[in-house]
């Protein structure tokens, strides 16, 4: 069953991204393959605040024939190949799962992975590492969450100093 992984770049200090949401701080490393990891995926999820981001100018497209879904109580269900969910649910997850072939990209959002986490519905955690202490922004959790009990199942150091971890998700702490 494909696994849906929170992918996320982070700063040191733990933020995902400025307080008004930018991203200027992320850097590139020649060496990381892009084409690589998309590939691994066929379905995005992104919350409200991340979707917005990406329908701007000059944001990178989406694989062609992927599908996203917007977690939202707020937009509206018109935007061409995006699906809008009101409710973050593990009828939602089950159902978006069964559809998937590949895995499944929780791409940004720091409250959707909370509340997807929070469910037990985040098999795995991968976290770029970026050299940067931000000092304030958007956390890489939001609070309030529950503990989680993660599995190192692979590392990585770039050369850009950008530091790979990638952990599966055991279980929730009670």
């Amino acid at each position: 069953m494909p696994q849906v992984r929170y992918a996320v770049a982070t700063s040191l200090d733990g933020y995902i991204s400025r307080a008004d949401g930018s991203f200027d701080w992320i850097i590139s490393d020649p060496t990381m393959d892009f084409g690589a990891a998309f590939a691994r995926f066929d379905t995005f999820l992104v919350g409200r605040k991340t979707f917005d981001l990406m329908r701007q100018p000059g944001s990178p497209p989406l694989p062609p024939g992927s599908k996203t879904f917007v977690f939202s109580r707020t937009l509206k269900a018109d935007y061409p190949g995006v699906s809008v969910l009101s409710e973050v649910s593990a009828a939602a997850m089950e159902a978006i799962r069964a559809q998937a072939r590949k895995d499944v990209w929780l791409f940004g959002g720091g409250e959707l992975f909370r509340s997807l986490l929070d469910l037990g519905l985040v098999d795995a955690v991968e976290v770029k590492i970026m050299p940067v202490l931000l000092g304030d922004g958007i956390p890489l959790l939001a609070h309030p969450a529950r503990e989680a009990r993660l599995r190192l199942t692979g590392h990585r150091v770039y050369p850009s100093g950008i530091v790979s971890l990638e952990y599966e998700v055991t279980r929730a702490a009670e």
